[in-house]
């Protein structure tokens, strides 16, 4: 991919009032090109929320956080399609909208072990792709990319995909 990476960063005080306008004001489906423009921006999106540094909590947790990425995910249903794969970005965004999880801190790691239903992940990623469908008509995708792209979403989460490639 030699795309540019797009990094959208949302503020603390957008994020709590639940606020991402601005984004949609660029990116709403009314205003997402088609063809060949709208396939080159698959996999180019990267989100981040500023303003909780001092928060020792995991952003995940963080109920403000949790409640504007469900949102977001309403308003904005996209992210199968968008986001970059090669960063955790979107994993944070799902597990926000997830009901089910636990978050662990190991002894001796900086980072915390999240546990969540695997059934509940692979429910919410189903929904998602139908509007990822949906993109993918609009920027004319072949199936072969539809299909690794999917593949690429399922082994990003340690999901197994074992649909056959197309014809």
């Amino acid at each position: 991919m030699d795309a540019d990476l797009i990094f959208y960063q949302f503020s603390r005080p957008k994020v709590e009032r639940g606020d991402f306008r601005h984004f949609l004001s660029l990116y709403a489906p009314a205003k997402l090109p088609t063809g060949q423009r709208l396939r080159d921006l698959m996999s180019t999106f990267l989100f981040a929320i500023d303003g909780y540094n001092d928060d020792p909590r995991e952003l995940h947790i963080i109920p403000d956080v949790r409640r504007f990425y469900a949102a977001f995910h309403r308003a904005w249903p996209y992210w199968l399609y968008f986001c970059d794969l090669r960063q955790d970005g979107l994993k944070l965004m799902v597990f926000c909208c997830l009901r089910s999880f636990t978050t662990v801190k190991v002894d001796g790691q900086s980072n915390c072990v999240t546990e969540y239903d695997p059934l509940e992940l692979v429910r919410f990623l189903a929904a998602d792709f139908m509007p990822m469908n949906a993109l993918c008509e609009q920027a004319r995708v072949s199936e072969r990319l539809i299909y690794d792209r999917s593949k690429a979403v399922f082994e990003f989460f340690g999901l197994p995909y074992a649909a056959p490639p197309p014809d």
